[in-house]
């Protein structure tokens, strides 16, 4: 059955339902969890130095490739009096080849800065008590297609952003390969809707058909399930000032917005809003 949101993610596998789940955490992307919050980050720091290289690799493979095939191409221009035909048709491919690469690099760059920029994890923050959704990372973690040629010059460009959990929805996909690597995406929503208006990556290249335990646990959590033990984490429940200071601090999260993590009220989270003249 196709997933229901629309339009649907490139990869689809399947959909996830929201409640609480009687399935404990086996993962070290908790960083931090207490009463009211708790932070996931997105990018180990073996995992972004190993797609940093790979990526980097790719350009540098990409850009021989494009010097060679222009080469071709000039000499075939050169010779096209000895042989049209057969000139004519290495002239295409060549053409060709150097036209993929360059499409092959319009996908491959973003990925780079994505690695390169994305510092401290880029954790996600849900909070239970106000049922809303904090993110701060690199534009590139966003699943668009088509890029502006402008946005690789701007690689520290970010979206600082506030959700509704009500509005966020979770979605397998896979990477098309033998490995069966799965990642977790969360479908932003229009409210009440399925139409997608977004997406955030909340769980990354997993391996196996689909491991689900992030999910799981960030469910419990927001249903106040006893399963999700705010303990897990990187950081105890009493070590917030250690997890600041090593996931947040100098990271451009706004100061109103980490006062908001620990909000236990719509009414609080209001008053913090305005206290910092932030539009609702």
């Amino acid at each position: 059955m196709p997933s229901k949101y629309r339009p649907q993610i490139f990869g689809w596998f399947g959909d996830l339902d929201k409640g609480p789940r009687l399935v404990p955490l086996h993962d070290d992307r908790l960083s931090y969890a207490n009463n009211n919050y708790c932070a996931f980050i997105r990018k180990i720091p073996s995992d972004q130095v190993f797609y940093l290289c790979i990526y980097i690799i790719a350009v540098i493979l990409l850009c021989s490739a494009v010097v060679i095939l222009s080469i071709l191409s000039i000499l075939s221009i050169l010779t096209y009096l000895c042989n049209p035909i057969l000139e004519t048709n290495m002239f295409l491919a060549a053409l060709s080849g150097v036209i993929l690469c360059f499409i092959a690099m319009y996908f491959v760059i973003p990925e780079i800065y994505h690695n390169l920029f994305s510092r401290r994890g880029s954790p996600i923050i849900f909070n239970r008590k106000t049922g809303k959704v904090y993110v701060n990372e690199s534009d590139f973690f966003n699943f668009k297609f088509l890029r502006h040629p402008a946005v690789f010059l701007q690689p520290k460009k970010r979206r600082i952003k506030e959700y509704d959990w009500d509005d966020l929805h979770g979605v397998i996909i896979h990477n098309m390969s033998r490995n069966a690597l799965t990642s977790t995406v969360l479908m932003v929503c229009q409210p009440g809707t399925h139409q997608v208006i977004d997406h955030i990556m909340l769980d990354p290249i997993r391996a196996g058909a689909g491991s689900t335990f992030v999910w799981g646990w960030i469910n419990s959590f927001m249903f106040f399930c006893d399963v999700a033990n705010i303990d897990d984490g990187e950081y105890k429940s009493d070590q917030e000032t250690e997890f600041k200071a090593h996931r947040i601090d100098g990271q451009g999260w706004p100061e109103w917005m980490v006062e908001a993590f620990n909000a236990t009220s719509q009414a609080e989270l209001a008053e913090i809003k305005q206290r910092h003249h932030v539009k609702q």
